[in-house]
């Protein structure tokens, strides 16, 4: 399949390759990560005129007009998955957002869905109320094609198996209801499934989209929503948080194989674990500090990990005194008595209670962190609940944003999640491993660069995207570049190809997007024969992946429509796969008024 790994790995480490998020106040992960960096809160504090619920309910003295709200929760793009505007109408929102998430995860990870030949299992959560107040289809005499299209597109079961086959993909699809710990559940089967052979690469995320939306709480003494709109964790002030809605995704590969496909590692799963409290709990549906303590336990023993190791911990942190005291005295008997420190914080401060991705939004903070080194603060911590005594445990609340700097010496960090009924999940997230040396790029070598779209206008946006990555990050190499243009994007009908010597000259030509010269765009390259090109089965491959007048050749044909073997190309290569802007969504509202 590839290269063997330079070095031996963990056979128990799986590696995050892509990841795609979606939350309040960010439509991309990076939008996402600079907002916890510099502490944003994207809870939304809404009119009463934007609020979609009975007016009594509004005028209520007790009702909070606050909630994560989603841009765009209620359009979608279709035409790239080849999905009728019947069957988008009818799809929920939350089917609709994960198969989107699911396609950029696998673009994030430079794979193009077309060119993989392994297993691909997908597992999802999402919340099974969302669909019944979406609209639930009529209880047919007969169960016809249209009743079955319908049935497939609404119910929440077929989410992932959905995402499967509409990218046009293999392998297991596993939906699973496990409450708020639904992101950590689908993590855990992921890993599980890598770990046995059963799947070459895994998608797992959540995807929650509350409705009606956008809409307030009621707020009542004791309960887990905020009676003021904001989560406040571990703050002696703290009501708990209001909810809202996101979609986290990430791709996953076992370590070793990762390394030797020569993937972007974001970070590494070093440890899942699941549990539920069962008739142990407290009060049916809070937290048991000794079963939450099991699973964080489990999770860093499989891993192989000793707590003095673990460095952040991103918590639960409902922002309510009584489940925060239950965590952090949860936690600190996982970790036991220990000389380290631990930072430890809450997303929920940010983003609000996200329901099944809540455990998602901590998972991507925490992969961000491990892969820019850097701790983002908590926020809304004013004044520490003095029921919880940090002086006695290794946890330190994260105030300000600060340089990741571990005293063992490598970064790893905890994320739990905790679900009503009495799930409970924890994953055990490690930095990236070192990149093995390797030799300069070649310079003035000319490189063939591509980009296709459906249409014109996406293809622009995808040339202005790629453009203002390189421009923004000056240590992409030209090589990994074009490798992960070439061989991780599904190729369309409207194309774009440039031939270039480097980064400099790409950027021009991405700029003026000009047929002249070295860049050719659909309809407007020469309609060569591409006599002197080889071809096998996979397409025309040129007669040397370094003469610029064979690339100039092989460009003017595909973007003509011709097959190209990019596989050829870049055979014996050392480029590495990096992640670059994904498939530009052009989404419309698709909303269902009748069925």
């Amino acid at each position: 399949m590839s290269d063997r790994p330079e070095q031996d790995y963990d056979p128990g480490d799986v590696a995050v390759i892509g990841m795609s998020c979606k939350a309040p106040g960010a439509r991309t992960k990076e939008q996402f990560w600079d907002n916890l960096v510099h502490g944003r809160e994207s809870v939304r504090f809404l009119e009463k005129d934007e609020i979609k619920v009975d007016e009594t309910l509004v005028n209520n003295p007790f009702y909070v007009r606050a909630c994560g709200t989603l841009d765009g929760y209620d359009a979608f793009d279709p035409s790239v998955f080849g999905i009728s505007d019947r069957m988008a109408a009818a799809m929920t929102p939350e089917n609709r957002l994960f198969v989107e998430s699911a396609w950029e995860a696998l673009e994030d990870g430079g794979y193009d869905p077309d060119r993989i030949r392994g297993e691909v299992g997908v597992y999802g959560a999402n919340n099974p109320q969302t669909a019944a107040l979406y609209g639930t289809p009529p209880d047919r005499v007969s169960v016809g094609p249209e009743a079955i299209e319908h049935g497939l597109a609404w119910s929440p079961d077929t989410m992932t198996s959905n995402a499967l086959y509409y990218i046009g993909l293999t392998g297991e699809a596993v939906t699973v209801t496990t409450a708020c710990a639904g992101f950590h559940y689908a993590v855990h089967l992921a890993c599980q499934s890598l770990l046995l052979g059963q799947t070459d690469m895994a998608i797992a995320g959540g995807a929650m989209v509350r409705l009606p939306h956008p809409r307030g709480h009621l707020w009542e003494e004791g309960r887990i929503l905020s009676r003021d709109g904001h989560c406040r964790p571990f703050d002696a002030n703290g009501t708990g948080a209001s909810l809202s809605s996101g979609v986290v995704t990430m791709l996953l590969k076992p370590l070793a194989q990762a390394v030797a496909d020569r993937d972007h590692v974001y970070a590494v799963v070093k440890g899942s674990a699941i549990n539920n409290n069962g008739v142990s709990a407290m009060a049916y549906g809070l937290a048991q500090p000794e079963r939450l303590s099991a699973c964080i336990a489990a999770a860093m023993q499989v891993g192989g990990v000793t707590p003095d190791t673990v460095s952040m911990y991103e918590a639960n942190g409902l922002g309510l005194p009584i489940t925060d005291q239950l965590e952090v005295h949860a936690v600190g008997m996982a970790f036991g008595k220990q000389t380290g420190t631990c930072s430890i914080g809450g997303v929920k401060g940010n983003v609000g209670h996200g329901g099944v991705v809540a455990g998602g939004f901590g998972a991507m903070k925490a992969a961000m962190a491990l892969y820019h080194r850097t701790l983002a603060p908590t926020i809304n911590l004013t004044e520490a609940d003095p029921e919880i005594d940090f002086p006695s445990t290794p946890f330190t609340p994260q105030l300000e944003p600060a340089d990741w700097r571990p005293e063992a010496g490598i970064r790893r960090a905890g994320i739990t999640a905790i679900g009503g009924g009495g799930y409970n999940g924890h994953l055990v997230l490690e930095e990236p491993p070192a990149l093995a040396e390797r030799a300069p790029e070649a310079v003035g070598r000319p490189r063939l660069a591509t980009l296709s779209a459906l249409d014109d206008e996406a293809l622009a946006q995808q040339r202005a995207r790629l453009r203002d990555r390189l421009a923004a990050d000056p240590d992409l190499r030209l090589d990994d570049v074009c490798f992960s243009l070439n061989l991780g994007r599904r190729t369309m009908d409207r194309r774009w190809a440039a031939v270039v010597r480097s980064r400099e000259e790409l950027i021009e030509a991405l700029s003026t997007g000009s047929a002249h010269g070295p860049a050719a765009a659909t309809g407007a390259a020469p309609q060569g024969g591409a006599d002197s090109l080889a071809r096998n089965d996979n397409g025309l491959v040129p007669s040397r992946a370094d003469d610029e007048r064979a690339l100039l050749e092989l460009a003017a044909a595909w973007v003509n429509g011709r097959r190209v073997d990019f596989g050829a190309l870049h055979q014996g290569e050392a480029s590495h796969r990096v992640p670059l802007p994904t498939y530009p969504f052009r989404p419309r509202r698709y909303w269902r008024t009748e069925w």
